[in-house]
């Protein structure tokens, strides 16, 4: 079952960027779709997230945050028990 990545983030950041980017190479590797929340949209994220952004969050919980690390989103995916398709 593919599952859902959320990744809230904003324009014009490029951590932002630079975490959309990693996820979309992990794609290659494990069965997850990305879904993009861009919290300037909705004044409670912004309240939320603020400065925290990217946030990276799998069924519920936030896995990363800041500088995204390639590793501690693989650990999660594991442990979540996310399809690695190779």
């Amino acid at each position: 079952m593919k599952r859902t990545v959320t990744l809230y983030m904003r324009e014009r950041c490029h951590l932002c960027s630079d975490a959309l980017v990693l996820l979309q190479g992990l794609q290659q590797g494990w069965n997850f779709d990305i879904w993009e929340v861009d919290i300037d949209k909705d004044d409670c994220l912004v309240e939320k997230y603020g400065i925290s952004i990217p946030v990276i969050e799998l069924e519920g919980e936030e896995i990363q945050w800041g500088i995204v690390d390639k590793n501690a989103i693989i650990e999660a995916f594991s442990r979540k028990n996310i399809e690695f398709i190779g």
